[in-house]
């Protein structure tokens, strides 16, 4: 059984909360989705040459972890939901760390990319606990500051993976799929040391029919709709602008490749750097706010885009960028993680996850249409757009004065 005693949930910011060994285990958590993707991106070009892949193909590589994710986090959310979130980590956890290794021994592409879509299995049900259990466990204010420590964790290994992917493939890219052995030890750890409340006696007498009705009153409420539709937009806009067409507007300027990674790195860095003054800022300002004021940073980011005269100017609206991704995701994950109920707070994360992988497929192919038909400059000035809507959706969907984002 994997509910040992009740645990207090802290209700305010706690100077503890940093040193918190359930915390550090739900990061620890999260960021093996993470070095699933980011830590093998550096050695997609590698892989193609090692395994003979057209250039257009390698892609699969991630496409396939990452559409499993999509697809199999709502299934495993209502198992976390019903059996409990350990039973469901745990085995997680193995499996990605297994299927793993077996990438390394791939003989051919088609082989790889089996393996990579059975990590993908593994690597469903990660992040969608890991803000789960976030939500389990801290209250009011804890939660902001919990999901804010999750997400400069995540900026900041992002930063890291590739370094450490790059490094190893320096002497055989089949190395860089030995990193999800660390899964292994994760899992012995969550086992040992997670500590987690009593499930809610609901949880136990599971009926799906009332799970499904709980789930969809609270996924179509106005709040949620808000905060969903906000989800899509932030990964829209980092997957279609951030990671191709500031790329590709660099190029245009005669950037290399090493100066193209290292503006994606201080995105990243400055990700990191904001999330961490969340908890601060969210004492005077609402989540909402943030979340408001985000998308008028991600408008003002874009727009810069298309003016900078050189390649090293293209470095503010980076910046820019990362501090609106951190005003943008850690607010609306400690939204979502409070309007939750605890019965089925893992469908309404699984949902969350779903969008996601939405946003990260409608960002390419959207701005790619926009790119399409009114050239570079127009993809930029369609984002500044997108994001102006998306305060006025907003102001129209979660209310200025609102209780719910204290609870």
């Amino acid at each position: 059984m994997e509910d040992e005693a009740p645990l207090p949930r802290f209700h305010r910011s706690n100077p503890r909360l940093s040193t918190d060994r359930n915390l550090h285990l739900i990061v620890g958590i999260a960021l093996s989705t993470i070095l699933g993707i980011v830590s093998v991106n550096p050695v997609l070009p590698t892989i193609a040459q090692s395994l003979q892949v057209a250039p257009d193909q390698i892609g699969l590589v991630i496409s396939a972890y990452v559409l499993p994710i999509a697809f199999g986090a709502p299934i495993l959310g209502i198992l976390a939901d019903r059996v409990g979130r350990k039973v469901v980590i745990i085995p997680s956890l193995v499996l990605f760390a297994i299927a793993g290794v077996l990438c390394s021994t791939a003989p051919d592409f088609r082989t790889l990319l089996a393996w990579r879509f059975l990590q993908g299995v593994g690597a469903a049900s990660l992040e969608l606990l890991a803000l789960t259990l976030i939500g389990d466990l801290y209250a009011g204010e804890a939660i902001t500051s919990a999901m804010a420590f999750l997400g400069g964790s995540i900026g900041i290994s992002s930063t890291v993976f590739p370094l450490l992917g790059g490094i190893l493939a320096t002497f055989n890219w089949r190395w860089v799929f030995f990193l999800p052995l660390a899964a292994v030890g994760m899992a012995v750890l969550v086992l040992t040391n997670l500590k987690l409340p009593v499930r809610p006696e609901s949880s136990c007498n599971f009926s799906i029919r009332t799970y499904a009705i709980d789930v969809w009153r609270g996924i179509k409420s106005v709040q949620m709709f808000g905060l969903f539709l906000a989800v899509v937009c932030v990964f829209a806009l980092q997957f279609g602008p951030c990671y191709i067409y500031i790329p590709m507007i660099a190029a245009m300027q005669q950037a290399s490749s090493s100066m193209i990674g290292a503006m994606l790195a201080c995105t990243q860095i400055f990700l990191a750097i904001f999330s961490s003054q969340i908890v601060r800022l969210s004492r005077r300002w609402s989540d909402v706010t943030l979340i408001k004021f985000a998308f008028l940073l991600f408008a003002i980011a874009f727009l810069l885009v298309p003016f900078m005269p050189n390649v090293w100017l293209l470095f503010v609206p980076c910046l820019v960028l990362g501090a609106a991704e951190a005003f943008a995701l850690c607010p609306t994950r400690a939204l979502i993680a409070r309007l939750s109920p605890p019965q089925s707070r893992a469908g309404f994360m699984s949902t969350n996850i779903l969008l996601q992988s939405l946003g990260q497929v409608l960002g390419p192919t959207l701005f790619g249409i926009i790119f399409g038909s009114g050239g570079i400059r127009s993809v930029f000035f369609a984002c500044a757009g997108l994001a102006v809507a998306m305060i006025g959706i907003l102001n129209l969907t979660l209310p200025i004065r609102n209780d719910f984002d204290r609870r």
